[in-house]
């Protein structure tokens, strides 16, 4: 789905179209609950937290003034989602993260070798999401900025110290 068919329907879901809204929803339910997945890795807590998102989403849809940051707002909602339920989740199932972020893995096939992946996956978490974001959602630095609530120059340098980590080792292997 292109951006501007997206903006179209948050318009019409502003408006109070059920049809639009569900329509977002389909598109964006796998992408985000793939996020939520790579932020907590809970399966569990990652559908709880995507569907507690989706569920804000509807309710303050109204109040986006900019239907081009649709996009970077749900994946915002769904990233505070999974920090809030991970923080709560903790004391009962004794998870190990302080904000379900640091075991984040990179799996998706990759174009290249496995060592890419290995690699990623070796990075500073906070790297990994912004590769995450980048490469395999498609995001902007404008929209990473937004979602992880960082300046876009701190996003692009993480960026940059990402790449040159992996050709680096890449290099070297």
């Amino acid at each position: 789905m292109d951006n501007a068919k997206i903006q179209l329907l948050v318009i019409e879901a502003q408006q109070g179209s059920s049809d639009a809204f569900s329509a977002l929803c389909q598109y964006f339910y796998p992408r985000i609950l793939k996020f939520a997945i790579k932020l907590s890795s809970d399966e569990q807590l990652a559908h709880d937290a995507t569907q507690n998102a989706f569920l804000k989403v509807a309710k303050s849809i109204r109040r986006l003034q900019d239907p081009k940051a649709f996009k970077s707002w749900l994946y915002q909602a769904v990233r505070w989602q999974v920090i809030d339920m991970a923080k709560g989740g903790s004391k009962r199932n004794e998870l190990q993260c302080e904000i379900g972020i640091e075991n984040i893995a990179i799996t998706e096939p990759c174009d290249s070798t496995s060592d890419l992946q290995e690699q990623i996956n070796k990075l500073p978490d906070i790297d990994k999401q912004v590769i995450h974001l980048f490469y395999l959602e498609s995001m902007t630095i404008q929209e990473i900025s937004l979602i992880l609530t960082t300046p876009q120059g701190t996003i692009k340098s993480r960026l940059n110290r990402a790449r040159n980590t992996l050709k680096k080792h890449l290099i070297n292997h």
